[in-house]
């Protein structure tokens, strides 16, 4: 009997597996034939969210040399290293350059061909363009994986969970935003990928308020304009007549970080230092298990602020008081945010400008007030005018440093599972930021009075017929409009997820963390219960699990935890298929008894 795999998800995680399991099939499988069945609705490679039919308007949020989904020497992975090329050189731009989505969407369908073609022989995939309803079966037998549309399900020795970014269930407050939005006739799109949602309900002129500033905004803010008729020259945002107004407003009142926009140069930080392997051991091994606030983000801080000063002192040794050596043995034996540190900082780095101080860059307008709407939208303007200075200046390159110190602090964490959702959100905000050319975009369109700021801890309500925000940073300031977006993608939990297959899960014993998240083996990506033990034939991977990796696809030569996350997998699927293939041929050709 021909073996079954079933991968529910053909994006690029999906395609990354299927890559991990080309890479590792000679060493692992010797079976007499394996089916490979991709389910998902949408395209192979790409998936929903980097289809080629979306807005060619749309750019990726990383410069072109910052992707791939090739392994590398720095990758460590049991498999083989098969190094392939990264964006930039597949496409031949510039790797400094921000590609639109659709190129993306062509890198991802040609790795995934070529994963495909990289398969031994006899091993076939088949994608199945449907969506993936529920997985049934026992937990020692064969699995069953419904597909819509489709009368006889999927047989699978083995099933991967690979979806991605799925659709969720309205919370209590997006719930009541909605029912009142139906009764009053207003406009309330809840948070969805904007290249979904139907923004043709905005009409022009009118005004929008909009909660939320990452890069769900970005996108709106580009659809909103250019994608209706709008030009930017130079400077200066020519309207068409057809753009609403945007009220933007969030927690911190002030658009992602922009991307860094120059190179490194120099002696790199040692990463990692205070937050490696022998800490999250430490942390993994405590009976009490441990806080994320209490005993993990000390060590986030100090090794973000050994990333900082050692780029400070070794790079820009003029605006420092010692030596790099002295001030590196004295930092080791403090205490993560004690007020040793804090004096043993100001005594050494003269300028407060040149100190780290990560919850002042957590709430860029606390205690910020404003007498004025235009005082407002000039204090806005002027703060991304000089983010967007900053982070192409490489006088602050300690900036570079503390980018660097994040991702080698993510790669880490993986390693816990579910840390909540603030790192996340704090990640994004410093290290996954929107292109330069975009902020000054935003720049122009607020000039233009196509976007207009709120400021920070925007309240939405819902009364006399309309939406109002607030905001403390213009205080007494309300402002009213018919129509609400929340720009940002759903929370990926289980409880309100719209996926028929995951909430099925749920229902049946799947573990959940606290914050909602398909709880699996770290090892390798398999499903947990409720017991803590994982399901031999039930494999999840990506953001609605507790592994959600890095990403998809990461920057090279970063020693990537998506890249070890797929090969742990796909090391796993072969062990078994082959091994149950074992099984199956000596039961085959025992002797009759």
């Amino acid at each position: 009997m021909r073996r079954s795999l079933v991968i529910v998800g053909a994006g690029p995680r999906g395609t990354g597996i299927l890559e991990r399991i080309a890479a590792n099939a000679p060493e692992l499988y010797d079976g007499s034939g394996l089916d490979i069945h991709l389910v998902d609705p949408y395209p192979p490679g790409g998936g929903r969210i980097w289809r080629h039919d979306q807005s060619p308007l749309l750019w990726m949020n990383s410069q072109a040399q910052d992707v791939t989904m090739f392994t590398d020497a720095t990758v460590e992975v049991t498999g083989p290293v098969l190094p392939g090329p990264a964006l930039h050189e597949w496409t031949g731009h510039d790797g400094r350059s921000f590609l639109g989505r659709r190129e993306q969407s062509a890198y991802l369908r040609w790795v995934y061909e070529k994963a495909v073609a990289a398969l031994p022989e006899g091993v076939v995939v088949h994608h199945h363009r449907r969506r993936a309803l529920r997985v049934t079966g026992a937990r020692g037998s064969r699995q069953e994986v419904v597909v819509e549309g489709v009368e006889k399900p999927l047989a699978a020795d083995l099933v991967i969970l690979a979806m991605g970014h799925l659709d969720a269930e309205l919370d209590r407050e997006q719930a009541e935003l909605a029912a009142y939005a139906e009764r009053a006739g207003l406009v309330h799109l809840p948070p969805d990928f904007t290249a979904d949602s139907d923004l043709s309900r905005l009409a022009p002129g009118e005004p929008v308020i909009v909660r939320g500033f990452g890069l769900a905004f970005v996108d709106l803010m580009v659809l909103l304009t250019e994608g209706r008729g709008g030009r930017h020259v130079g400077d200066t945002y020519h309207p068409s007549g057809r753009e609403p107004v945007l009220y933007v407003g969030s927690r911190r009142g002030v658009p992602y970080h922009s991307k860094i926009g120059y190179d490194w140069a120099g002696e790199r930080p040692p990463l990692p230092r205070y937050l490696g392997p022998e800490e999250i051991d430490e942390l993994l091994a405590r009976p009490a298990g441990f806080d994320f606030r209490r005993d993990v983000w000390p060590l986030v801080e100090k090794e973000l602020g050994f990333a900082h000063y050692h780029r400070l002192f070794t790079g820009h040794p003029e605006r420092t008081r010692t030596a790099w050596t002295d001030f590196d043995e004295k930092y080791a034996a403090c205490a993560p945010g004690s007020p040793e540190l804090d004096a043993l900082v100001a005594s050494a780095v003269p300028d407060p400008a040149d100190r780290l101080d990560l919850t002042a860059l957590d709430h860029p307008l606390a205690g910020v007030r404003h007498t004025s709407y235009a005082a407002l939208q000039d204090g806005l303007r002027g703060h991304i005018a000089d983010d967007l200075a900053r982070r192409h200046d490489p006088g602050h390159s300690p900036d570079l440093a503390v980018f660097l110190g994040l991702l080698s602090v993510y790669g880490q964490l993986v390693r816990l599972g579910d840390v909540g959702t603030w790192w996340h959100g704090f990640f994004s905000y410093l290290a996954s930021g929107p292109p330069g050319p975009r902020l000054r975009q935003l720049l122009a369109l607020s000039r233009a009075g196509v976007v207009r700021f709120l400021g920070a801890d925007v309240r939405v309500t819902a009364e006399d017929g309309v939406f109002r925000a607030h905001s403390p940073t213009l205080p007494g300031h309300v402002t009213e409009a018919r129509a609400l977006v929340e720009a940002r993608l759903p929370q990926p939990t289980l409880a309100r997820t719209r996926d028929p297959l995951l909430r099925a899960l749920h229902a049946e014993g799947a573990a959940s963390t606290a914050a909602g998240l398909l709880a699996v083996d770290p090892a390798d990506g398999r499903v947990l219960d409720r017991a803590g033990v994982p399901h031999p034939r039930r494999f999840a991977l990506g953001p609605h699990t507790d592994a959600r990796g890095a990403g998809a696809f990461t920057r090279p030569r970063t020693n990537s935890p998506t890249f070890r996350q797929n090969d742990a997998t796909a090391r796993a699927v072969l062990d078994f298929l082959r091994t149950a293939t074992t099984r199956g041929t000596r039961r085959a050709h025992a002797p009759v008894q």
